[in-house]
């Protein structure tokens, strides 16, 4: 067929047609896909779309349909994405909104994303709420009790996003709509109903409702989360870079002698009056006590995961072998996966990347070692269900306090790997890593803006990261322990906080190399301070 696309059909029939399907899932299709902001395939070769399921979202007489896509690699590997679709005949509707131009029973129209419909929006609004407390059909609404409103107002998009679309619905809540989807519940509905329902955790945005599908090999895929809308100053990354920013603007103000400020070691558990005189008196006393307190949210975040003796998906495991296996075998195949970026790039650092990028290089064993020197044995502690991708872009600040958010995982992990149970620690060594980056983004992005030698500034900035982390580690730690959440004895709780941090550190680095190579310094300093530390 050719354009322009006709069909003698009604909408309400158009996916059982072949000769649609063929129509929809040629050149067309694809063209539109790559050009979206939720498409994670960009550094791949795209070979064919195929439908893999369809549905109808409807209500009243009034239809929509909802696609899971498969998307096939010529790497030999494929995605699967959700992509709800309205036939609409408005030519106001943008050029970029459009995905097929269409003739349906003699009216000229364009099938597009229906997300960008209010129609639809106010569709799937007003079926969470009236969505019934048991229901068995394939496509699934759900709502929570704290969920209580009865009419529909407003609908408007969040913001620019990558991976997901969320919408802001009556000024109240966050409907998220997965993009990239799996054969599985999405952890962040997992972790959202659990945390805000079962454990009343009050810092991360209410779970209100959800909507999934039932596909036709019976797996429950999440395809909406409802979230209350938490009003917030913004998120915990943009807020650590003005206040770091300032707190470098005080080494001139007070001309400090960077070589004479006072050090510690990493991983000591301090209270604020622990803090030299001096490190209070440069970086201020508030952030610390703003630490705090996002280890407070933090601890009981772990304190609410560790607690469940009924639900199979969150009951408190101990490390075994099975455990040790699947770690060691992802990590060592990521670390190899990075020396090999890290081998065919290095033309492209320069300075003390090049410098550590080499010595990475000649210390690739040692690390290897690191990570095969994992021995379940020796560990006491108990896994949890954790964050999985914690970081200060996962945080939001309200006033003095801290929300969480984003329980997804990690995006290069599958759906199985991201439920795994992990040490806790896990999401403080993230925490850790991304005050790190903090410290060195601000150092970068302000260049020139302080009179300091950038390597004093390093200097600085690595003193300011050891007091970040042991006050942190201090009020995190004592939380854990008078809640009996078991997260190992001393050296255990040192080890894995190192194993994890190298692990990450490891994992930020394919990015870095790939996208930015000057921040490569980053992850590279992280991964040799904790291979140089006796």
């Amino acid at each position: 067929m050719k354009p322009p696309y006709e069909f003698n059909i009604a909408w309400e029939q158009l996916l059982e047609d072949d000769n649609f399907i063929d129509v929809f899932l040629s050149t067309i299709l694809q063209d539109y896909v790559v050009r979206q902001r939720w498409y994670g395939g960009k550094s791949s070769k795209l070979k064919y779309i195929e439908l893999q399921e369809h549905f109808k979202i409807q209500q009243h007489g009034e239809v929509y349909y909802g696609l899971i896509l498969e998307i096939n690699f010529k790497e030999a590997f494929y995605q699967h994405y959700f992509l709800p679709i309205a036939f609409v005949s408005d030519e106001n509707f943008a050029k970029k909104d459009r995905i097929l131009p269409l003739k349906l029973n003699g009216q000229d129209g364009f099938i597009i994303d229906a997300l960008n419909l209010e129609a639809f929006r106010k569709l799937v609004f007003e079926r969470l709420m009236t969505a019934e407390p048991k229901d068995t059909t394939r496509v699934r609404y759900h709502k929570s009790i704290n969920f209580t409103d009865t009419e529909y107002i407003s609908s408007r998009f969040m913001g620019l996003e990558q991976s997901n679309t969320s919408i802001i619905m009556n000024d109240k809540y966050v409907i998220k709509f997965f993009r990239r989807i799996y054969a599985d519940k999405n952890p962040d509905y997992e972790m959202s109903r659990f945390l805000s329902e079962k454990k009343e955790y009050k810092n991360t945005p209410a779970y209100m409702g959800s909507l999934s599908i039932i596909d036709s090999d019976n797996a429950n895929i999440t395809i909406a989360l409802m979230q209350q809308l938490v009003p917030n100053d913004g998120d915990a990354w943009e807020y650590m870079l003005k206040e770091i920013d300032e707190i470098f603007q005080c080494l001139e103000r007070k001309n400090l002698d960077v070589n004479s400020l006072p050090q510690v070691q990493l991983f000591q558990r301090l209270q604020i009056p622990d803090v030299p005189p001096q490190i209070i008196d440069w970086a201020g006393l508030s952030i610390f006590l703003k630490l705090q307190t996002l280890a407070r949210r933090t601890a009981e975040m772990h304190i609410a995961l560790g607690s469940e003796f009924e639900d199979t998906a969150f009951t408190p495991e101990h490390f075994n072998g099975d455990y040790e296996v699947w770690l060691k075998n992802r990590l060592l195949y990521q670390f190899q996966n990075r020396l090999n970026t890290v081998e065919n790039n290095i033309s492209r650092l320069s300075g003390m990347s090049e410098e550590l990028a080499r010595e990475f290089l000649e210390r690739k064993n040692e690390i290897r070692k690191r990570f095969i020197n994992f021995d379940w044995t020796k560990l006491k502690g108990e896994r949890l269900r954790v964050h999985g991708d914690y970081h200060l872009g996962q945080v939001l600040v309200k006033n003095d306090d801290f929300y969480l958010l984003d329980f997804e995982g990690e995006p290069e992990s599958t759906i199985r790997d991201r439920k795994v149970k992990q040490p806790p620690l896990k999401d403080v060594a993230g925490i850790f890593r991304s005050f790190h980056y903090a410290i060195y983004a601000t150092i970068f992005n302000n260049e020139g803006k302080y009179p300091y030698a950038q390597e004093e500034l390093f200097h600085a900035g690595e003193i300011l990261y050891t007091y970040f982390i042991n006050v942190f580690y201090g009020t995190y730690v004592d939380l854990i322990q008078e809640n009996n959440i078991n997260i190992g004895y001393t050296q255990e709780r040192i080890f894995l906080l190192e194993y994890c941090m190298l692990e990450k550190a490891v994992y930020e680095l394919g990015y870095e190399m790939n996208s930015r190579p000057l921040w490569a310094v980053i992850p590279l300093r992280g991964i040799m301070s904790i291979i140089n530390k006796k």
